[in-house]
């Protein structure tokens, strides 16, 4: 199991979203998600954070809030997600290598290809649900499962 961050950055209703078309090889491929990436060797889930939200936007973020852990199982790999919000940065957004950056609103946002897992935490996340353990499990593109905090959901 590999561990990874996910940030949905907010400045007011919208969300940065980052349109994942840059890589050939990339799970996410055409795919619109939150910022975030791979953990380093003993790197902490906010170290994580930080850096990829620097590397992949050139945004320092200033406050952050860690609200669940995801369980994401697919016929690829697996990984452990610690899913953060953030809505304090300083900067200016920058060219991300591995897709386009877009400020999108929470509306629009529902309408754009993504996980369909995505869709349960993102729910969560805008009617501030409290920390949360999400098992999102998958076939391919296709979600098989979901269990929020113990509870089958789907």
């Amino acid at each position: 199991m590999r561990n990874t961050t996910l940030c949905y950055v907010l400045q007011g209703d919208r969300v940065l979203m980052l349109h994942r078309t840059k890589k050939e090889k990339d799970i996410n491929k055409d795919k619109w998600i939150g910022i975030g990436g791979k953990f380093l060797n003993r790197e902490s889930p906010d170290e994580c954070l930080l850096r990829e939200a620097w590397e992949e936007t050139g945004l320092t973020l200033t406050r952050w809030q860690c609200r669940g852990v995801v369980t994401f199982l697919s016929d690829v790999e697996d990984e452990y997600m610690y899913l953060f919000t953030a809505d304090g940065f300083e900067g200016d957004l920058k060219e991300c290598d591995e897709g386009d950056l877009q400020w999108v609103s929470r509306e629009f946002l529902n309408t754009l290809p993504k996980w369909e897992g995505d869709e349960i935490f993102l729910k969560l996340l805008w009617e501030n649900a409290p920390f949360f353990l999400l098992k999102l499990r998958y076939e391919g593109d296709k979600l098989l499962e979901a269990v929020l905090n113990g509870k089958r959901i789907r």
